[in-house]
C-alpha cells in the first residue's frame, strides 16, 4: 500500500471551542485556546485561516446545534471560510452539491455522536470514496472528534459499557471508515473510564493498535503511520503484539478476562508514536528515534 500523502487528527473528544468569560462558562482544561487548542492545530495543517473546511455533522443527533458551534469556534481563531454539511442519510450522501464540495475542500472535520451513523450512511459511498482518495494522494485534512475519530480506522468499537468491558463480549466491534489499517481508537478515554474497553478490543484484534483518546487531547498522524499527541490531556497506547496468554478464545462470554503481557504507553503533548515499529517517541517534532522504554 502507498503512503498515504493526508494526515488524520483524531480527538477524543470535548475539545476546547474557546473561552467566553461574558457567559460565565467553566472549561475542560487551563490551556489557552488559541494559542494550543486543536482547532487550530487543524487549521494550520489544512492550510492556514483561509483554508476551506467542512464540518460533517452526521454523527450528532442535534447537527444544527454541532454545525454552528463549530462554525462560531472556527471563527474564533480566524478561520471563516468553514462551511457545514447535514448529511443525515444515504440519500443526502449521494447528492451532487456535497460531492463538489467535499472535492474541492482542504480539510474535513467529523462531529462526535454515533459512529454507527458515520459507518451505516457512508460506506460503500462515492462521498467516501472521493475522501479517501484524497487522503491518499493529496495533502487533505481528515479531523474526527469522539465518535468521528473512533469511525477513522477500519477495526471500530461501536458499543461497551466500561463498568463490564472486561467481560468477553460486553465489547462490540464493527468495520469502520478504514482510513487507516491496523489500530482502533477510543475517545473519551480516561473520563469514561475506557481501559478495559479497549484492552478487550485488542486482545480480540492483537494486530492492531489501541489509541485511547483524552478529551481535549487527540493524535496527529502523517504518513498512514506517525503519530504525535496534541492537545491538554494524555493518548494512551495499548499494544498487544507481545500477548504470551490470553483466555479470550477460550471463555464462554460474559466472564472476565485474563491477559498477559499487554504493553501500555502514556503520550502527553509532543510524545509521539510510530505504528509500524510499535516504538514510543519522545519527541515527534524533533526526532522520530524510538525510545524503547516501554511502560507495562
Amino acid at each position: 500500500m502507498d503512503i498515504p500523502k493526508g494526515k488524520l487528527i483524531a480527538i477524543g473528544g470535548a475539545e476546547d471551542k474557546g473561552t467566553d468569560l461574558e457567559k460565565g462558562e467553566v472549561y475542560r482544561n487551563n490551556l489557552n485556546f488559541f494559542e494550543l487548542g486543536i482547532l487550530k492545530r487543524i487549521v494550520e495543517e489544512a492550510g492556514g485561516p483561509h483554508a476551506a473546511i467542512e464540518v460533517i455533522t452526521t454523527a450528532s443527533t442535534i447537527p444544527y446545534e454541532v454545525g454552528e458551534n463549530y462554525l462560531d469556534a472556527f471563527g474564533k481563531i480566524g478561520c471563516t471560510n468553514v462551511n457545514v454539511m447535514h448529511i443525515r442519510n444515504r440519500e443526502d450522501a449521494q447528492q451532487l452539491e456535497y460531492l463538489e464540495r467535499i472535492a474541492a475542500c482542504d480539510g474535513v472535520m467529523f462531529s462526535g455522536g454515533n459512529q454507527l451513523r458515520l459507518t451505516t450512511i457512508f460506506g460503500g459511498t462515492k462521498f467516501l470514496k472521493i475522501i479517501i482518495d484524497r487522503y491518499e494522494q493529496e495533502n487533505f485534512v481528515i479531523a474526527g472528534t469522539s465518535a468521528g475519530a473512533m469511525a477513522m480506522s477500519n477495526t471500530m468499537i461501536y458499543e461497551g459499557n466500561a463498568t463490564r468491558a472486561h467481560l468477553k463480549g460486553e465489547v462490540k466491534i464493527t468495520t469502520g471508515l478504514a482510513f487507516m489499517d491496523n489500530v482502533i481508537f477510543d475517545s473519551h478515554f480516561e473520563k469514561r473510564g475506557r481501559f478495559a474497553r479497549l484492552a478487550q478490543a485488542v486482545s480480540a484484534n492483537p494486530s492492531c493498535i489501541g489509541i485511547g483518546l483524552g478529551e481535549d487531547t487527540g493524535m496527529l498522524i502523517t504518513e498512514g503511520n506517525k503519530m504525535e499527541a496534541i492537545g491538554s490531556g494524555l493518548v494512551i497506547i495499548v499494544d498487544g503484539h507481545d500477548i504470551r496468554y490470553s483466555n479470550m478464545a477460550d471463555i464462554p462470554e460474559g466472564n472476565p478476562l485474563s491477559i498477559e503481557n499487554l504493553k501500555v504507553h502514556f503520550c502527553a503533548k509532543g510524545n509521539g508514536y510510530l505504528v509500524a515499529e510499535r516504538s514510543f517517541v519522545e519527541l515527534m517534532g524533533a526526532s522520530t528515534t524510538p525510545i524503547m522504554n516501554d511502560v507495562h
